[in-house]
């Protein structure tokens, strides 16, 4: 009699998914200025991802090229799976965009600007004018719906361009500097959507000038100056990299501040706000010592703060000529 043989089953992991978006060398010239030379990116999928830079560090012309409006000069580039340089129909598809100004209609109501949208991507009208009103309600704009667009504040006016660009519930959103020119109320409001977007799977690629704006809402942030990458990683990662700790130290009149001043030698003075900066590693043992020695200088502070590298730290850094600059200003 023979026994009956135990199948044996292998299973395999998964497959990892792919990034959202994935570029190798992605170029860009204009003549004899390179706009970008050569950048890698990685983008995973239900993300927010960064990219700061100066003014003219090519950011807007990535955007641009990702999602399509430039061509790039040499490169490949990836969106939703699709190679761009072939597939740009079926990138625009998985896509939406939300560039630096609003492409709000002002003629028309923020109603009619979505039910707009809706047509272009040849929603049946019913259903059009449905998400019409579910977009209206997501974005806080019902009251305002029935009203022109010319007479909404610039908050309202980014929630609106926003709630078009998810008509045609685009899987991936460039946000070119959503929040600029916002009052701090706006911004949080913007803040809170972009979290609520990627929550439920989308994925961020933000661009912004704002950088408390990435520290609070990136998971992955690359550096871009004169158009090559020169840094990349979490927010924690890239504080790491730099130095830029400093012991804050305030005074309660000038002639403590002078005082303090002719001792740390190596303290940066800032007279309008009576405070000293003092470089520090952030250890225990640097405070207690810088401590002993105002107590043995019999120098009074008022107040004190400990404060650790920031984005401001990395970016002034890494992009060396603006750095210049801005520690000279500050």
């Amino acid at each position: 009699m023979t026994r009956p043989t135990a199948s044996v089953q292998t299973t395999q992991a998964p497959a990892a998914h792919p990034p959202a978006i994935a570029a190798a060398g992605l170029r860009k010239a204009y003549g004899e200025h390179v706009v970008l030379d050569g950048i890698d990116l990685s983008v995973r999928r239900g993300s927010v991802f960064a990219l700061l830079g100066p003014n003219g560090s090519g950011k807007t012309t990535t955007v641009q090229i990702l999602s399509t409006l430039l061509p790039a000069d040499g490169g490949v580039v990836r969106v939703a799976g699709h190679v761009l340089a072939t597939e740009p129909d079926a990138v625009r598809a998985a896509i939406g965009v939300t560039g630096q100004f609003s492409a709000v209609d002002n003629l028309l109501t923020g109603r009619e600007n979505l039910i707009l949208m809706a047509d272009l991507h040849h929603l049946p009208k019913a259903e059009g004018r449905r998400l019409a009103d579910h977009l209206l309600e997501r974005f806080d704009l019902v009251e305002a719906g029935g009203k022109p667009a010319a007479t909404y504040s610039g908050g309202m006016r980014r929630r609106l361009d926003l709630a078009m660009t998810l008509v045609g519930d685009p899987s991936i959103i460039f946000l070119d500097e959503p929040t600029t020119g916002l009052d701090p109320r706006s911004r949080r409001g913007m803040w809170q959507i972009i979290r609520e977007l990627v929550a439920g799977g989308v994925t961020v690629f933000l661009t912004t000038q704002y950088l408390d704006e990435a520290d609070r809402l990136a998971d992955r942030i690359a550096v871009l100056d004169r158009g090559r990458l020169v840094a990349e990683g979490s927010a924690a990662e890239l504080k790491r990299r730099v130095a830029g700790g400093r012991i804050e130290l305030r005074f309660a009149d000038a002639p403590e501040l002078e005082a303090a001043a002719r001792h740390l030698d190596a303290a940066t003075r800032d007279a309008e706000n009576l405070t000293l900066h003092v470089p520090s590693d952030g250890t225990l043992q640097s405070l207690k010592d810088l401590l002993e020695r105002l107590e043995e200088w019999d120098v009074q502070v008022e107040a004190l703060a400990v404060r650790a590298p920031d984005l401001d730290d990395v970016f002034f850094a890494l992009t060396d000529h603006t750095a210049t600059n801005q520690e000279a200003a500050r």
